[in-house]
């Protein structure tokens, strides 16, 4: 593995592979998706591992995308973001379409990217504290990758919820009426990115009527374009500079 950034073992006929970048909570950086793409295939193609399970070194999961990088690659060309988009669509597809059981062990927070790579497992297993969410509406971003595989899994209107407002959550959350309805609302106008948001139900609409490649090619561009827009600049800049961002 590159680095060492991801660990491999059997034990029990169970191939454990864990994210091995706590310093960075496991953020998805260049490396860390190639030494992935490498522990999968390794596995599937491993004859004492039975079932595979996705496990992470540190008190993070996985916090999504290394934010640092993908400033820099705001400089580089639409092509060279969009290979680079397909780099963690091959993961994601990957883990997706793995002819072993698949499960994540989740012993930290899951975010963005990091929930995104949750999702793709056949099953998830995480301590009570673990928090979920795709939050990439709220740094002016899209999930467009894993919105793919979500909405296979759980359904429009679910996913939808989950996609377009960000939030953090722990378990199925009910709904309460005019005061909640408008408390939401008011999140939504403050915390997220309205391109952001427009851009991610486009995708929710578009992805259900084409074939999963198509999708995922689709999603790689949105990706790849989305990170040239003014408000995904100005929300990694904020982030990565600790400064207070409304939109």
């Amino acid at each position: 593995m590159i680095m060492n950034l991801v660990l491999y073992e059997v034990k029990e006929r169970i191939g454990y592979i864990t994210l091995n970048r706590p310093e960075k909570r496991n953020a998805l950086s260049y490396e860390l998706v190639t030494a992935l793409k490498e522990a999968f295939a390794q596995a599937e193609k491993d004859p004492t591992a039975k079932v595979i399970v996705l496990r992470a070194n540190g008190e993070s999961f996985c916090a999504g995308a290394d934010l640092a990088s993908l400033q820099k690659l705001q400089n580089f060309s639409f092509e060279e973001n969009v290979a680079d988009s397909n780099h963690l669509k091959e993961l994601f597809l990957k883990i997706y379409q793995l002819k072993k059981v698949v499960i994540a062990q989740v012993q930290g927070h899951a975010l963005a990217g990091g929930c995104g790579l949750a999702t793709v497992c056949d099953f998830v297993f995480a301590v009570p504290e673990a928090k979920f969410g795709y939050t990439e509406v709220k740094i002016g971003f899209i999930p467009a990758m894993v919105l793919v595989f979500l909405i296979r899994k759980i359904g429009e209107q679910r996913a939808k919820h989950l996609l377009l407002s960000g939030e953090l959550v722990q378990g199925i959350e009910g709904m309460k009426l005019e005061k909640k309805t408008e408390e939401f609302a008011i999140k939504l106008i403050k915390n997220n990115s309205a391109h952001s948001m427009s851009l991610t139900k486009q995708m929710i609409d578009r992805v259900q009527s084409i074939s999963l490649d198509d999708a995922l090619t689709y999603a790689a561009r949105m990706n790849a374009e989305t990170r040239a827009s003014d408000d995904c600049k100005k929300g990694i800049a904020a982030f990565l500079n600790k400064e207070n961002l409304s939109w």
